[in-house]
């Protein structure tokens, strides 16, 4: 991000800019407020010759006059048969954008976004003037964030975590054998379903040999009730909200046959189970391990807490404007995504998602101004922090970043690393992995304690961890990139 421009004067002042080089095109800089400026441009008018020129060229292309050959029109019969006017725009659209772009770099101005140009003067061989209001990035003061103090959870583990974890895999080795009596709680049953809405069957509401663990929760409502006490052949049916497909959210009849009934047996706690679901040979040694890993994802918890509460104390220090229609085209982004993309795949829409939620929507639009703003923000600080620290992201920093996206994606690397070169996306990649190095500036810099009191060196972690940490800042910022890399074009 460039320094704060020199020429810009206080709100409501307009200062001269110097003519750029020997040429005679002149602009100014008016401050409307911190974060939008209106820029105007006086052109005199033989600076649109190449641009006139262009333009005779391209409207022979496009038309035929009898008595001439098509691309051999003389300029006098263009203006004559389709007018001046007609020349002029043209030559003034392809014009435009070279001049405004000249005069944001005259004036250094970082610009986010696209320019409203007026055009306020255009004479026939004469002059072309326009303004082009703006909106700018702020200029921010980053204060000392050395004093900074937050406080996170323990890692504590108890005896209680580690026979959970345990447990957990000692369920997913747990085998299944058919029996001959009524479903039961923990069972696990083989059905067939058939769901209809206003008694018609629903081209997506049939599917057969469905495999159930009574009690997981995991298909529709009222489910467990009904298969309970069935045995395999037996049939019964309930009614129940859809929770995906083409009726998400109605109300549907469902028809459940079980087929078969399984017990599930789980293996024996013992030195056997250990060196059947790990590579160790005794019990003691697989719970020492889970205790471990317990451990560093606590550890990993523990540092992503730190980055969230110690990003949100540098946001109280820092005075950021943020531009209003930055602020609503991020708005607008982030309630299309959820609408037609997150809300989509889930069958839902706007309305369900706010009645689930428990929302209004008054309350969904201040929530997502809200988080809007702590993105803009977020992005204009770690950004200026990038800047003061003069951090710089290596290739190694940006693979890693890189590959780490394509598996939260569920694209391969390769497939990944193509579909943000196609897309423009390595300055996005790359402002992420910046910012995540600038929280991490802060929050080394910060005071971390635990809820024992205990001050937490974050530094003191093994590698793994220390690498997950990193990542973990660079998402943090990640949210805020739909505004970034934003210096347009008129």
């Amino acid at each position: 991000m460039q320094a704060a421009c020199p020429c810009v004067s206080q709100p409501g002042r307009i200062q001269a800019v110097s003519p750029q080089g020997d040429r005679t095109v002149k602009s100014a800089v008016e401050t409307l407020n911190p974060t939008r400026v209106r820029l105007t441009v006086e052109v005199p008018f033989e600076e649109l010759k190449d641009s006139l020129d262009a333009a005779y060229k391209k409207i022979n292309q496009q038309v035929t006059v009898k008595g001439f050959r098509k691309g051999k029109i003389p300029a006098r019969v263009i203006d004559q048969r389709f007018g001046r006017g007609a020349v002029l725009e043209e030559a003034v659209n392809d014009a435009l954008p070279k001049f405004y772009t000249e005069a944001v770099n005259e004036a250094e101005l970082n610009v986010l976004g696209q320019p409203d140009v007026d055009i306020t003067e255009l004479k026939d061989n004469e002059t072309l003037n326009f303004t082009a209001e703006v909106d700018i990035r702020p200029a921010i003061e980053i204060p000392d964030y050395s004093g900074i103090e937050v406080e996170v959870d323990a890692v504590e583990i108890a005896d209680e975590d580690v026979d959970k974890a345990v447990e957990e895999l000692r369920e997913r080795f747990a085998s299944t054998s058919p029996v001959e009596r009524p479903a039961e709680d923990g069972d696990v049953v083989t059905i067939d379903l058939e769901a209809k809405v206003e008694g018609e069957v629903l081209e997506d509401g049939v599917a057969s040999g469905v495999s159930y663990t009574i009690g997981s929760g995991e298909l529709l409502e009222g489910i467990d009730d009904a298969v309970k006490g069935l045995e395999a052949g037996g049939e019964a049916t309930f009614t129940s909200e859809l929770k995906g497909g083409s009726a998400a959210g109605k109300e549907s009849e469902v028809t459940v046959k079980v087929t078969q009934v399984a017990k599930r047996e789980l293996p024996e706690l013992d030195d056997d189970f250990a060196q059947l679901a790990s590579e160790f040979d005794t019990l003691d040694e697989l719970k020492a391990d889970s205790r471990k890993r317990l451990e560093t994802a606590r550890q990993f918890d523990q540092a992503t807490q730190a980055q969230e509460r110690v990003l949100e104390k540098l946001l109280e220090l820092v005075e950021v404007p943020v531009p209003e229609k930055l602020l609503e085209d991020e708005i607008r982004t982030r309630k299309h995504n959820l609408e037609h993309h997150q809300l989509g795949q889930m069958g839902l829409d706007l309305a369900k998602y706010l009645e689930i939620q428990g929302k209004t929507e008054e309350e969904f639009d201040a929530e997502t101004r809200e988080q809007a703003v702590k993105g803009i923000k977020t992005q204009f600080v770690l950004d200026e922090l990038v800047n003061k620290e003069k951090l710089n992201v290596n290739q190694e920093e940006l693979t890693e970043h890189l590959m780490r996206r394509a598996q939260s994606s569920g694209m391969s690397p390769d497939q990944f690393a193509q579909a943000v070169v196609e897309g423009g996306q390595v300055p996005m990649l790359v402002g992420e992995v910046a910012r995540g190095k600038a929280l991490a500036v802060v929050v080394e810099a910060a005071t971390v304690k635990d809820t024992n009191g205990e001050v937490v060196d974050l530094d003191d972690e093994d590698d793994s961890v220390e690498g997950e940490q990193a990542e973990a800042a660079a998402d943090a910022s990640a949210e805020a990139d739909k505004s970034d890399e934003d210096k347009s074009d008129a």
